[in-house]
């Protein structure tokens, strides 16, 4: 799939409200995806639902949905992975140990049920491979040449419209230096569509090869790409720092929780709800949660007379 002609629509899906997730058949539920940190970065585990209060501005929410990484494979939500591979000229120096790192993560993430590849350059091309496929996704990865411009945006505009039909956990990973030139689409628009989807964006990025004032712009656009989302950004300088990062990840998406909630708010106007997710236990007041920070409610338009 080639981004000409797919782009257009990705703009406008990326400024519209996307709906509440739907878990139970004429349940409208909101789902979140939430990771628990201590102190030291660890990833907190074993909580249960009394543990956790969710407000939606401002109003306290009753916890419908609730998953953690005990929680047995068949009764939790499908995972779905995405993976955005920047393929681009200015790659050519990284993209080898970009792309070792990247075929290890979804070699270990058997629980997915498929992975979704978007590599770009001047273009931006997807293929979804079920885990069945793998050896077909390593051999599109490793088949791909560094050239071109980079159309990042575009490519996560694309990701997002092609997995907006997913029900379930959704992570992405973006493997790129983050030196946007080409995409139609530009930072605002990326980041209206991720507070308008339901997917966890972490960030791998190489900033070795970059000029200074590059490192900094491009450091910025990445993290804030991932915390909008509920995910984080590493910036690894050596194949063991990226074999950390991916490890982090890894261990992440395994013991994340998902809370579900239906809204006390039932107005279907599109508006944007500010979501807050606290700890309600003391000995957990240190520890830090990394959530979506809201969604858009449902538009529902007027019937006409």
């Amino acid at each position: 799939m080639r981004a000409t002609g797919v782009v257009a629509l990705a703009v406008l899906l990326a400024a519209a409200p996307a709906s509440a997730q739907v878990f139970k058949s004429g349940v409208d539920m909101v789902s979140l995806g939430v990771t628990v940190a201590d102190k030291a970065g660890s990833v907190v585990t074993g909580l249960s639902p009394e543990d956790f209060a969710i407000f939606e501005d401002g109003v306290r929410q009753d916890v419908r949905l609730f998953v953690d990484g005990q929680t047995a494979e068949g009764d939790r939500p499908p995972l779905h992975i995405g993976l955005l591979f920047d393929t681009s000229g200015s790659m050519v120096d990284d993209l080898a140990m970009a792309r070792t790192a990247a075929i290890r993560f979804c070699n270990v993430l058997s629980r997915a049920e498929d992975i979704t590849l978007v590599d770009f350059d001047t273009e931006v091309r997807v293929a979804r491979f079920g885990q069945a496929d793998f050896p077909r996704f390593v051999e599109r990865l490793r088949n791909r040449k560094p050239d071109g411009w980079t159309a990042l945006y575009d490519a996560l505009g694309v990701y997002l419209d092609g997995t907006s039909f997913q029900n379930g956990e959704k992570v992405v990973v973006v493997y790129s230096d983050g030196g946007d030139t080409r995409s139609v689409m530009n930072f605002g628009d990326v980041i209206t569509g991720l507070k308008a989807a339901d997917v966890t964006v972490y960030v791998v990025g190489f900033l070795q090869n970059q000029s200074s004032r590059g490192k900094v712009e491009q450091r910025l656009r990445l993290t804030q790409l991932a915390e909008a989302s509920g995910g984080m950004a590493f910036f690894p300088s050596s194949q063991d720092e990226i074999d950390k990062a991916y490890a982090q990840v890894l261990e992440e998406v395994n013991s994340r929780y998902t809370l579900g909630y239906v809204s006390t708010n039932q107005r279907e106007d599109g508006g944007w709800r500010k979501v807050d997710i606290r700890l309600v236990r003391p000995d957990l007041k240190a520890a830090k949660i990394r959530a979506r920070k809201g969604y858009y409610s449902i538009l529902r338009e007027a019937a006409l007379p």
